[in-house]
């Protein structure tokens, strides 16, 4: 079983696959952003001058869809200014120079009995944690544990698939902590009031699979939890398509998961929501996949948030040449940034430098009809069309095309013969048919 169309690019994991996780080091300077979810920003609650804890809340939620943010060092807040980010060209952040002890902040020194706690206690201390989507969306977790009464949920699906290419923090972390990773399931189970979950892994990652169907079974867990190992396909690990392969269910056009009574969780996101539950752990550090061809020791870190990448470089030996793209993330959903001074965030699953030789920097041609961008769509759409309107500032024809089913995988771009930028051309079809309303 699995969803329609679909790519196969090359999977480029051997750089990191086996790379076991490693620390590294605190920065001396932390650039932490108060915009790292969807959402509202954070409200910075610290002034310039003053000396902060580590896991010590900087920034405070600011309505519902927002998220708080904790500092990843202790130390002293030395600016609250505008820095380049991820998510904006100048964006606000506290700016925090690390001193002091690590080991002050208020956390209990081994694990609080979570099954005793009631499903308030367990989402509060997930708002409280600042957790959010670490697949790279960023929704805020205790939000999304909570579908309004209409929408009963009855299914729970752990994204484990990273069908991404390049970035392998997911794989690692599942043959790393598939005991942590279950009882997060269970957790999340416990707050959705369900008794069922999925783990959906693509095949090529046999490790994961192993290590989690061996932990399930030890555990007892076998009519809980089950693993589904699914076809390598991108993008397997969307939530749609991932819906369709697991429960063979067809979210509908615009809906979300929870329409049809799913819930989807990324494997990072369910490992931070155990460290927040049992250890009060707020979200300041995260593990990444750091790769590329041109990396000097590519591999997979655990890293403190606002770290900019200039650090992690410095860390593990740099470049052996100057990179001609940077992305946040893998290259067919990430964000390209221009800056080694933009900080990781929680949704920063991964940083890839790729040389010249890997980028096409040739420019686009008109589209020749092919059809390939329509046979590779996982949506149904027909990005072709839609983006020939928008070429020609024909926006009056962009809703029959349905812009907004696209899930920005890239596929049509990535299979398109003259190179057509078909992503941006329907994120601007969005963009537009949202200022219009």
């Amino acid at each position: 079983m699995s969803f329609r169309g679909g790519i196969h690019p090359p999977e480029m994991k051997d750089l990191t696959k086996d790379k076991e996780f490693s620390n590294l080091p605190v920065p001396h300077t932390c650039y932490i952003p108060m915009q790292q979810h969807i959402g509202k920003p954070a409200k910075p609650v610290v002034e310039v001058g003053d000396t902060i804890l580590e896991g010590q809340l900087i920034g405070a939620t600011d309505g519902f869809i927002s998220s708080n943010v904790h500092s990843s060092v202790p130390g002293k807040v030395i600016e609250i200014g505008t820095y380049p980010t991820v998510y904006t060209p100048l964006g606000q952040c506290v700016v925090i120079e690390a001193e002091g002890s690590f080991s002050n902040y208020a956390l209990p020194e081994k694990a609080e009995n979570w099954d005793t706690l009631e499903k308030d206690e367990l989402l509060n201390r997930i708002r409280e944690a600042g957790i959010v989507g670490l697949g790279g969306a960023a929704f805020p977790t205790s939000v999304k544990l909570t579908p309004p009464g209409t929408k009963p949920i009855d299914t729970l699906i752990l994204n484990g698939s990273e069908c991404e290419p390049y970035i392998t923090v997911d794989d690692m972390l599942m043959k790393t902590f598939p005991r942590h990773i279950l009882e997060g399931v269970l957790i999340t189970l416990k707050i959705l009031e369900i008794d069922k979950a999925y783990i959906g892994i693509e095949k090529n990652k046999p490790g994961a699979i192993a290590a989690l169907k061996q932990e399930i079974t030890a555990l007892n867990l076998n009519s809980t939890i089950e693993v589904k190992a699914l076809k390598t396909k991108y993008p397997q690990g969307a939530e749609k398509q991932l819906i369709k392969s697991i429960m063979n269910k067809e979210v509908p056009s615009r809906g979300l998961p929870m329409d049809i009574g799913a819930v989807i969780q990324n494997v990072s996101t369910i490992y931070a929501i155990r460290e927040a539950v049992l250890y009060r752990k707020p979200l300041f550090d995260r593990y990444i996949t750091v790769t590329g061809s041109i990396v000097k020791n590519p591999g997979n870190y655990k890293v403190r948030i606002g770290t900019r990448i200039s650090d992690i470089l410095a860390d593990i030996g740099g470049l052996t040449e100057d990179p001609a793209k940077i992305i946040m993330g893998g290259p067919m959903c990430g964000t390209s940034i221009d800056s080694i001074d933009v900080p990781i965030v929680k949704g920063t699953n991964g940083v890839l430098f790729l040389s010249a030789k890997e980028v096409n920097m040739e420019p686009y041609k008109p589209c020749i009809r092919c059809g390939r961008c329509v046979a590779a769509c996982p949506a149904g759409l027909i990005p072709c069309e839609l983006g020939n309107a928008v070429e020609m500032d024909r926006f009056d024809l962009v809703k029959e095309f349905q812009p907004f089913d696209c899930i920005m995988c890239g596929s049509c771009s990535f299979v398109c013969p003259s190179r057509r930028p078909l992503s941006h051309f329907i994120k601007v079809a969005q963009q537009v048919s949202r200022s219009r309303k």
